[in-house]
């Protein structure tokens, strides 16, 4: 995984891993979220990969929008 740059020094995501259709987000209490065009949409999924390469909005993204359209929740 990738460490998430946290550009605003509040997010509670920790680190990312990207694939083809989905991205992978890790928060700070340990729970990995996988979010899959299928489970949360492309635009969305998309969008998610680029604040996660930007540091900055994936976590206000995930609690705004696309919230519990994960695909799959482990540790």
């Amino acid at each position: 995984m990738e460490r998430y740059a946290n550009q605003s020094g509040n997010s509670g995501v920790i680190a990312y891993r990207l694939g083809s259709d989905s991205i992978t987000v890790k928060f700070v209490d340990g729970w990995l979220y996988s979010y899959t065009y299928e489970s949360a949409g492309a635009d969305n999924v998309e969008h998610m990969k680029k604040l996660a390469a930007r540091g900055q909005g994936l976590s206000a993204f995930i609690s705004t929008t696309v919230r519990k359209d994960y695909a799959k929740k482990f540790r």
